[in-house]
């Protein structure tokens, strides 16, 4: 494995690799549109207990997401290097960015296929259809998340009405 640029060959895959509670987790560097540093976010009443709140990222409503609280481990604590990381999912034009909470951002991973283990019944906890496999880095394992399967279809859709929602004006 190599810690590279963000050129991808057919041969090799990339992922953005971060902390969250203690594990390593990754996701498809395709995913990531940026990093955002943790200033704060607006709470709304009545969500998912797993979104956090929402952000203004230049304009735009992006829900936040603890994904901590979306695999049973309590709220995300906020740190010094705690920050966002806004993913895009491909296939759906309808859905708009979303972020994701993290206890910090580590480093891209540029991986070979072979690199890449099949996600077994049950990682640390989480379920298997969340992982899409674990990605063999020296000593240790990174889990690599499948974000559309960590969020379920209502999850999205609800996700995609907030952030659509008209919004009040400011005089």
């Amino acid at each position: 494995m190599t810690y590279a640029s963000l050129d991808q060959s057919a041969t090799t895959r990339q992922y953005l690799s971060f902390s969250l509670t203690g594990e390593q987790f990754a996701l498809p560097v395709a995913q990531v549109r940026e990093i955002i540093e943790f200033t704060g976010l607006t709470e709304i009443p009545l969500l998912p207990e797993f979104l956090r709140g929402v952000l203004n990222l230049r304009g735009a409503v992006v829900p936040v997401v603890d994904l901590a609280v979306r695999f049973g481990r309590g709220r995300t604590g906020i740190a010094r290097r705690t920050c966002v990381v806004i993913v895009e999912l491909a296939d759906s034009e309808d859905m708009p960015p979303l972020g994701v909470l993290v206890d910090a951002v580590n480093e891209v991973l540029t991986v070979e296929p072979s690199e890449i283990e099949p996600a077994p019944a049950l990682v640390g906890g989480i379920r298997a259809e969340f992982v899409e496999g674990l990605i063999r880095a020296e000593t240790r394992f990174v889990i690599a998340l499948d974000l559309r399967q960590t969020l379920s279809l209502d999850d999205l859709a609800a996700l995609a009405g907030l952030a659509s929602a008209p919004r009040e004006t400011q005089p």
